[in-house]
């Protein structure tokens, strides 16, 4: 197990913590200079052993809390600290938000120099069991006699020894240790580096990334594990875009945005969102922010297989999706037509690029919904400055990119920041997911 050991000290050293980092660590501060502490929290008092020196900041870990927050919980996962899935889960699941909701306007302020006339009371739901996509890594480890499966450690390319994990759909969370033995029974133990999780309605996906042909009883082992526990089984020995399904794994997957009336078929790989609860109560959010009428002309940029796009077509005169993977483009369009919904359209097309004589661009859009990666979208500031919508509703995963791209929408391009406020897509992580609204 990889730990991270405390370089010698010659006495204790006490550290009151004044805030979070987005990486789930606490921020204090030495005669001035800052030091990031693993396992502390907001208003705690702590003993600390450092890991790293700096010249401008030190990283340590909590040796003893001297003065415990009135948040610190009990870690519902015996491994916590140890797998580097979940940061947080020592502290209140309540406060975990309420701190994002503070590192999200603490980034609009310092880095976009911006501030939202209005805080959005955060979305919430279930706090465990709600991971719905994973990537679970896989290793025979003979000093152990054992296969493990399971997140890595922090800061490690060891596979953290799990029996349970609490934040996964409980179809898999709880079959972790005969996930384990599945793979110790196939003649390619060593070959199988991956598992990937995607969870929908009434199913489970598992893709199993193998480096070595499986053998005829490999496959046996595989039909009858998904028919004992209701599992699609597919292969990926071909690249990422390749699945091949076992025995009867159908091609698609579906999950359903009930309010809405649509459906969304992907494929076990597509991107989707983690949190399938969470998300449809973010796609109601969104289109309440959108502030939708019937005849709007909307514009969605990194659009993907559909999800928001198609809620929000059922309410107004014509929709535009742009997404980069083609890939995603054709599961959009396929699934605007088994929805029996006719007015979108759906465009490939690289986001990242120069595109102003796309025939898309020289539309007249009412307003603009995006949900980019976590890298943002600063390269598509200026055709929103160019398309001049009334009103843009973003969507983000990262704070730090959302604050940049805020700034400039409201100090360059003559937006207001209305509202703004986080989106619990990831519990007891310091993963913090936004929406911004922005009005001229």
């Amino acid at each position: 197990m990889a730990t991270q050991t405390p370089l010698p000290t010659d006495e204790p050293i006490i550290v009151e913590i004044e805030s979070l980092l987005l990486d789930g660590r606490g921020v204090g501060h030495i005669e001035g200079k800052a030091v990031f502490v693993a396992g502390a929290l907001p208003g705690e008092t702590v003993s600390i052993g450092f890991t790293r020196r700096k010249r401008k900041l030190d990283e340590a870990v909590v040796e003893e809390v001297i003065t415990p927050s009135e948040q610190r919980v009990e870690p519902r996962c015996s491994i916590f600290g140890t797998c580097g899935a979940c940061s947080l889960q020592h502290f209140d699941a309540d406060a975990q938000i309420r701190e994002k909701q503070q590192i999200l306007l603490d980034n609009l302020e310092r880095i976009g120099h911006v501030t939202p006339q209005d805080v959005i009371e955060p979305l919430t739901s279930e706090t465990w069991g709600y991971r719905q996509k994973a990537r679970l890594s896989v290793r025979n480890v003979h000093k152990k006699g054992k296969v493990l499966v399971g997140f890595r450690e922090k800061k490690s390319r060891y596979v953290a020894e799990t029996e349970r994990c609490e934040v996964l759909d409980p179809r898999v969370g709880q079959k972790i240790p005969q996930l384990a033995a599945l793979i110790a029974s196939l003649s390619i133990v060593n070959d199988v580096p991956q598992i990937e999780v995607a969870s929908a309605d009434d199913n489970v996906a598992l893709v199993f990334r193998v480096m070595s042909p499986p053998t005829d009883d490999d496959i046996a082992l595989l039909v009858a594990f998904a028919g004992e526990h209701g599992y699609q089984i597919y292969l990926q020995r071909k690249g990422p875009d390749v699945l091949e399904p076992i025995g009867d794994a159908p091609e698609f997957l579906t999950y359903t945005l009930p309010d809405h009336d649509v459906s969304i078929e992907f494929t076990a790989t597509d991107f989707t969102q983690v949190n399938g609860k969470l998300n449809r109560k973010m796609i109601n959010r969104a289109i309440e922010k959108l502030a939708v009428q019937s005849g709007d002309d909307i514009l969605e940029l990194f659009c993907g297989l559909g999800n928001f796009s198609l809620p929000i077509a059922r309410q107004v005169n014509s929709l535009v999706g742009i997404e980069g993977a083609e890939s995603l483009v054709a599961r959009a369009k396929q699934n605007a037509l088994r929805n029996g919904i006719g007015n979108t359209e759906y465009f490939t097309c690289d986001l990242t690029g120069d595109r102003h004589n796309e025939a898309w661009m020289g539309r007249k859009y009412h307003k603009v919904f995006l949900d980019p990666p976590r890298t943002g979208a600063l390269e598509v500031m200026p055709w929103l400055g160019k398309l001049k919508p009334e009103r843009i509703v973003y969507v983000s995963c990262n704070p730090a990119t959302l604050a940049r791209d805020a700034g400039i929408l409201v100090n360059e391009l003559g937006y207001t920041l209305t509202e703004a406020g986080v989106m619990d897509m990831f519990p007891h992580t310091a993963h913090v997911e936004s929406i911004a609204v922005f009005v001229r």
